[in-house]
């Protein structure tokens, strides 16, 4: 089981591993073995941590031991989470101050359980960009690409590469705008925008504490099933119940509405009709789809375009907890956050009362359906070198936000499924967005759609760069 153990699904490994056909020690020599240089995921690749993790997670079950779900199970951390003994630079050329390298509740929860950390994936500075570049420190390579540098999507770059190439199982990433479903839905895996608030921020470094979530990727929607009930403070159900809520839907009583034409306009080649393709297949099993005009949506992404409070907010922390960083940033943040600093006060608030608004009007869409889909990502991946200055990183940065950040914006829970390739041959995903503080039945519902039209090895295929 050995060679082929870190493929198997994440319950199937779990079960191996309590079974004593598998070793933590296997399972972590495996995921090391797959690291791939070439692609550069990790900003710290700790394969001597993970090795001391797993002999840790092997005594515990030699002594009967069984600490949680996600004992022994390999999981890469992007760059912005405080992990003891890993450095956190938050994708910046500086180490961040002790403040900020305390561990928060996550991290300590998975230790707790005795899970396996791979090392520091890389993020964009900050997390501020939804490309995934980062001038300081070097930007992943897209696997779907083996031609052209293309960016995996951000700000959580590293995270979705991570779980490609096979390093680790798991992919914790942070998600403002769309950063970790961004990256999922460009590197073909599965990424959950948790609902804000539910998933702890303490031992995160901060974008924008009113927007700010905690997310994951997953590589399959039932692995993200699996790590969820694993992980989510507020889950008071196991994995095989869960399990069971999705052996009980039925396509008939799951009701998708198609939303704002905004988020279907201008879509790169083979992008939207991958997407009208998945939504036709689960008409055809039974699922409900309708046209539902949800204003608020267009609302939000046009916020977005002014600037909404993210820059603001990356501003006031930076100038207060990190003053001596705001030399040394990356050129194209630096003119991002200069634009958002340059706002008042007055304006700032303004936009905290609208975004206030539009979440307290977007709920009530919930009433006539699940969840509201659409394309995840509307372009596809651009090379490296069409969007490293600031003249050409602004409009592509704004294109690959665009379907992401309403869910944000809104107060929505969100998910991205890997659904096909688009004309370029890159992944497209799949985004549902929920309702507000639903994460597991959004999950469940993503999990029924999964088993309906297949997951990432029957949608899209081994990427060109790991088959090669």
């Amino acid at each position: 089981m050995k060679s082929n153990s870190s493929s198997l699904p994440l319950s199937e490994i779990a079960n191996a591993l309590r079974s004593g056909k598998l070793s933590a020690v296997e399972l972590a020599d495996d995921c090391i073995a797959r690291r791939n240089d070439t692609l550069d995921a990790y900003k710290s690749w700790r394969p001597d941590v993970a090795m001391s993790m797993a002999a840790l997670a092997d005594q515990a079950f030699s002594d009967q031991r069984d600490l949680g779900a996600l004992q022994g199970i390999p999981i890469s951390l992007k760059d912005l989470y405080a992990v003891r003994d890993m450095e956190i630079y938050a994708g910046s050329p500086r180490l961040m101050p002790d403040a900020l390298q305390r561990e928060g509740p996550l991290v300590e929860n998975l230790r707790q359980q005795r899970a396996v950390f791979t090392g520091k994936t890389h993020t964009v500075e900050f997390a501020f960009s939804g490309l995934g570049l980062n001038s300081h420190w070097g930007t992943p390579r897209n696997p779907w690409d083996n031609a052209v540098h293309r960016v995996p999507g951000g700000s959580s770059s590293g995270a979705g590469v991570s779980l490609i190439e096979g390093s680790a199982i798991l992919a914790f990433g942070s998600d403002t705008a769309g950063s970790v479903r961004i990256p999922a839905s460009l590197t073909g895996t599965v990424g959950l925008k948790t609902t804000h608030g539910r998933w702890p921020l303490a031992g995160i470094v901060p974008l924008s504490p009113t927007l700010d979530t905690a997310g994951l990727l997953a590589r399959t929607a039932d692995d993200m099933l699996f790590a969820f009930a694993a992980i989510d403070p507020q889950m008071q159900l196991s994995y095989s119940a869960l399990l069971d809520q999705v052996d009980h839907l039925g396509a008939a009583e799951i009701v998708i509405a198609t939303a704002e034409p905004k988020l279907w306009q201008d879509c790169g080649p083979g992008i939207a009709e991958t997407v009208d393709t998945a939504l036709s297949e689960l008409s055809r099993h039974g699922v409900k789809i309708i046209d539902l005009p949800i204003p608020e949506v267009a609302d939000a992404i046009e916020l977005a375009h002014v600037g909404s409070v993210v820059a603001y907010e990356l501003g006031e922390f930076l100038k207060s907890e990190l003053p001596e960083w705001l030399g040394t940033l990356d050129p194209v943040v630096a003119s991002r956050l200069k634009d958002g600093v340059a706002i008042s006060l007055e304006e700032y608030q303004r936009r905290r009362l609208l975004l206030e608004k539009l979440q307290r009007t977007a709920h009530s869409h919930f009433e006539r359906c699940d969840v509201i889909a659409s394309p995840t990502v509307a372009v596809t991946a651009p090379a490296v070198e069409e969007v490293s200055a600031v003249s050409g990183h602004r409009p592509h940065n704004m294109a690959v936000l665009r379907n992401t950040c309403a869910g944000n914006s809104l107060g929505l829970c969100a998910i991205t499924l890997p659904i096909g390739l688009d004309a370029s041959g890159i992944p497209v995903g799949l985004q549902l967005m929920g309702e507000n503080g639903q994460d597991e039945k959004l999950i469940c519902i993503a999990s029924y759609i999964e088993r309906l039209i297949g997951n990432r090895a029957e949608r899209v295929g081994p990427a060109p760069i790991i088959s090669s």
